[in-house]
């Protein structure tokens, strides 16, 4: 059991720091003074489930749904 709570605990930190990496790398949500005239409706804000904004967000999703379940399984009492 103790290989399996350090491979999960080495899984869990790189998940950790993937996580971090994303998040940072990602712009913020505000438009700013371009949704005043209108120039925020692009070809990029309809489009933004195909460019890479939108991809961080699907892989931002997978790696915190993964964050949660390995936090839930190292605090099972089979680790403790």
């Amino acid at each position: 059991m103790d290989i399996l709570k350090t491979v999960i605990t080495i899984i869990f930190v790189i998940d950790c720091i993937a996580l971090a990496a994303i998040i940072l790398l990602q712009e913020g949500k505000s438009a700013g003074l371009g949704t005043i005239s209108g120039a925020a409706d692009t070809y990029w804000g309809h489009n933004k489930g195909r460019s890479m904004e939108g991809t961080l967000v699907k892989v931002t999703r997978v790696v915190a749904v993964l964050f949660i379940v390995l936090a839930v399984v190292l605090n099972l009492k089979i680790f403790n």
